[in-house]
């Protein structure tokens, strides 16, 4: 979906905040949740950590206005809101997101966020399962997020394309304090507190819009330009939330090493005489959908301890 002007924006977004109030209805805490955690591939399971001796409410998509079906494997496609954290603080959680690959448009990606600003909600946790391009990044090792390259923003396909919102946001939006510093600093204090043994590093994500992974030309342009992980996702929901005006906590799940090297020389293969084309194997090392979510679902319970303990701070 993709509405042609402010009002019309407006009016949706307003239709949607009126469905979730009217089913939260019976629930006023939770009409105004404080977070949203936008939870990754694999990493759904955030949701339990919500509070079974408290109300919970869960929605599925396909009921919701505006909200398309995520058709991708890892995320369940429900809206789920609840209390987090031993402060019982009210959030509402993602439980898969919508992609530009799978044809939505921007708005349609970023209209939970929206939603969220007019509910009431101040911090975005942003979830995600990545590519490791910086050659320290190992798969299972976390990664905080403190910059962006947002490369198909950088050709015009942007998500505050468009005419301004102006009740959310300006038109013209810094983007330089884009992953908050407080709340990184916070997340690395409690992960010290905890005792997290997990590599947990900082660095930038190279937002691609997929749905293919990188190829290996790619990924040696993505080392030389400073990007330390490469995903499909979060940069829009980020640039929509900081327009919004919430601060943003940033949190990459290393699933897999990119694959940078150049490919075997079909031209020396033939001057060495080695035909046997099976003597070369391009397909080692290379990224798939399943590894990205068994690495997810193997990391997923530091991921849940560090967010629950965060939430629990404020």
């Amino acid at each position: 979906m993709s509405l042609s002007t402010p009002d019309d924006q407006l009016k949706q977004f307003k239709v949607t905040q009126h469905y979730l109030l009217k089913a939260l209805a019976e629930y006023p805490t939770l009409q105004s949740p404080r977070f949203l955690i936008i939870c990754g591939s694999g990493l759904g399971g955030l949701s339990q950590l919500l509070r079974e001796d408290k109300p919970k409410v869960s929605l599925d998509y396909e009921c919701i206005p505006g909200f398309e079906v995520s058709h991708v494997p890892g995320h369940a496609g429900e809206l789920v809101f609840g209390h987090l954290g031993s402060n019982s603080a009210p959030v509402m959680c993602l439980v898969g997101r919508f992609h530009y690959y799978e044809g939505h448009s921007f708005f349609t990606n970023t209209l939970p966020i929206r939603i969220a600003k007019l509910l009431g909600v101040e911090f975005l946790i942003v979830t995600n399962a990545a590519g490791g391009v910086n050659s320290d990044f190992k798969p299972g090792d976390l990664m905080v997020i403190n910059d962006h390259i947002n490369f198909p923003g950088l050709a015009g396909q942007h998500p505050l394309r468009g005419l301004n919102l102006d009740s959310f946001g300006p038109r013209f939006l810094p983007l330089s304090d884009a992953y908050d510093f407080e709340l990184r600093l916070k997340l690395f204090n409690e992960a010290k507190r905890l005792g997290v043994t997990r590599p947990i590093h900082e660095g930038t994500y190279f937002y691609a819009s997929g749905p293919t992974f990188e190829s290996r030309a790619e990924c040696r342009m993505m080392k030389m330009i400073g990007a330390d992980a490469v995903g499909m996702s979060t940069v829009p929901e980020v640039i929509v939330a900081r327009h919004c005006g919430m601060k943003v906590l940033g949190l990459s799940l290393i699933t897999n090493s990119v694959l940078s090297e150049k490919p075997a020389s079909a031209k020396l293969a033939s001057q060495n005489c080695l035909v046997d084309q099976h003597l070369v194997d391009e397909s080692k090392g290379m990224a798939c959908h399943d590894e990205v979510l068994q690495n997810a679902n193997a990391a997923a319970d530091d991921v849940k301890l560090l967010i629950e303990r965060f939430v629990s701070t404020f």
